[in-house]
């Protein structure tokens, strides 16, 4: 079974990324879940940063101006593994546990699983890589522990990332909200 392709309807234009349920199924799942609940639909992109990334998945963020973007996550609960079937767990303010299965690199054009630098502090936060930024990688030295778990598909889902990262915004706050009207895996 291929994987499942997400599609990121954002003000900016559209995403598609391929979401790596084989080799990150618990980080995948996670992200799947929240996607088809609708947990990210009209929220805004809190943090970008030009030549690095574009993060996002904070409930705050509904607020764009909101002084809290980049501290939530989902609320706490269970999903099911698509890969194995088994249930897995978020919890401590909706976190999940650091899936360091597979040596994706933070490449351009990857998603990646955001935390507060503490293990298991991954929940919904992820961002969007638009240069090459391998000493985020969970397997390299250095505390930053990042888990790849999706990539853009082609180059003008890449290029919107790169737009977005690049709007003119104040402390890393786009000044012109960029919205997520909606997520759907398919």
């Amino acid at each position: 079974m291929p994987n499942p392709i997400a599609t990121f309807d954002t003000t900016m234009g559209t995403i598609k990324c391929e979401i790596f349920l084989d080799q990150m199924p618990i980080t995948a799942s996670n992200f799947i879940d929240l996607a088809n609940s609708g947990f990210y639909n009209g929220l805004h992109f809190h943090r970008v940063i030009p030549n690095f990334m574009d993060q996002f998945g904070c409930p705050f963020s509904k607020d764009p101006k909101s002084r809290r973007s980049g501290t939530g996550g989902p609320p706490d609960g269970t999903f099911k593994n698509i890969k194995t079937g088994a249930t897995e767990t978020r919890s401590n303010g909706g976190n999940i546990k650091d899936e360091f299965a597979a040596r994706l690199s933070n490449e351009p054009g990857t998603l990646s699983m955001a935390n507060t630098g503490s293990p298991n502090s991954g929940g919904s936060q992820f961002f969007m890589n638009t240069v090459h930024n391998d000493f985020l990688d969970w397997f390299s030295p250095g505390e930053s522990k990042h888990p790849v778990f999706g990539k853009a598909v082609d180059k003008a889902s890449f290029d919107v990332m790169v737009a977005i990262s690049k709007v003119p915004s104040t402390d890393d706050c786009p000044n012109t909200p960029i919205r997520m009207n909606s997520v759907t895996v398919a």
